[in-house]
């Protein structure tokens, strides 16, 4: 391991790639998170005493699964939710230095320096490359492009939120731009072969970084897998899965399914919502003949039901039936237990 305090824009500069795995969560930071950075940045850029500002660590795998002769890849462990703001921010700061000649701050430059490799061709033309659910509409956003259906909500919605903030406060570009040039991260560098990525996740995750138990899961899942592999289970199995209870309408669906999962499995022992995590990693150790192939493909197939029974007892809330109807619904079902309270 390699750690490092650097300017985040040094961090950007020059041929590379930053590659979201495909085992991360989507982009999620919401309006809270962007106006604080907002906030943050713009003290920054008009407060000549503040000489840097902190931003978090940016963890990545060097090389490893990712090989390029011509633009080296990074693999992100942490700090894809800042990354992403960022590269959305100067997005923004972009499209105004474009809209404002004058202002001396260069599209061309930002565009350049931090958000696009020139010369890279496909894929490898973009300094950021998000998971598939979030990556065209980043990349399509970056060459001024329509907009792909469904775009990412998040993405959209905090570009929007960083071109309306350059505009309504008035900043000067040239100060916004030497606020960004103000901010400081670790850089973190894992080298595969020495280094863990997943107990350093975890690590950072125990600080605070907000995860569901099915993120968790995913990223334990998924993790340890070489890429073939892991995009395999993931575009077979577990984004099926995602989908399925995104459709549900609520977020907390996965983590009741798989805590019904662990307890179909281990005859009944219930674990406590906010330990399934760790009750899917004793599952697993318990099962050491089986590979991480073989479980997902049987949660995957748990899934299906459960997925069916929430969405049924939803349907029938929703159109003006008593929650008793719901309850009773279970009942002729019991494997599907997402909406018990005494746990």
């Amino acid at each position: 391991m390699k750690a490092a305090e650097t300017n985040f824009l040094t961090l950007l500069e020059g041929k590379k790639q930053f590659i979201i795995p495909i085992y991360q969560r989507s982009y999620s930071w919401s309006r809270k998170e962007c106006d604080q950075l907002w906030e943050d940045i713009q003290r920054a850029a008009t407060d000549p005493s503040v000489a840097g500002h902190f931003i978090g660590s940016i963890v990545y795998i060097q090389e490893g699964l990712f090989v390029s002769a011509a633009i080296p890849k990074m693999l992100i462990i942490d700090g894809q939710q800042r990354l992403t703001t960022l590269s959305l921010l100067l997005l923004a700061l972009a499209q105004a230095a474009a809209n404002t000649p004058t202002s001396g701050t260069r599209r061309d430059e930002i565009y350049e320096s931090y958000l696009i490799n020139k010369f890279g061709n496909g894929d490898e033309h973009y300094k950021l490359l998000l998971r598939q659910s979030d990556k065209h509409t980043l990349t399509r956003l970056i060459d001024d492009l329509d907009l792909p259906e469904p775009a990412s909500k998040h993405i959209i919605e905090n570009y929007q939120f960083f071109k309306d903030q350059i505009q309504r406060s008035g900043i000067d570009l040239n100060d916004l731009y030497t606020g960004i040039r103000k901010l400081i991260t670790v850089e973190i560098s894992l080298d595969r072969s020495h280094d863990n990525p997943q107990l350093i996740f975890e690590s950072l995750n125990s600080t605070g970084l907000d995860l569901s138990q099915a993120d968790q899961i995913r990223n334990y899942v998924l993790m340890g897998l070489e890429d073939t592999e892991q995009t395999k289970l993931y575009e077979a199995y577990w984004h099926p899965m995602e989908l399925s209870f995104d459709d549900t309408r609520d977020t907390a669906t996965f983590d009741r399914f798989m805590r019904d999962y662990l307890t179909f499995k281990s005859s009944g022992t219930i674990p406590n919502i906010d330990e399934v995590y760790e009750k899917f990693k004793q599952y697993r150790q318990r099962e050491p003949s089986r590979s991480i192939s073989e479980i997902v493909v049987d949660i995957y197939r748990y899934s299906k039901h459960f997925t069916k029974l929430a969405w049924d007892c939803k349907i029938v809330c929703v159109n003006g039936q008593s929650r008793k109807m719901c309850e009773e619904a279970k009942e002729e079902n019991p494997y599907d237990h997402s909406t018990r309270t005494d746990r």
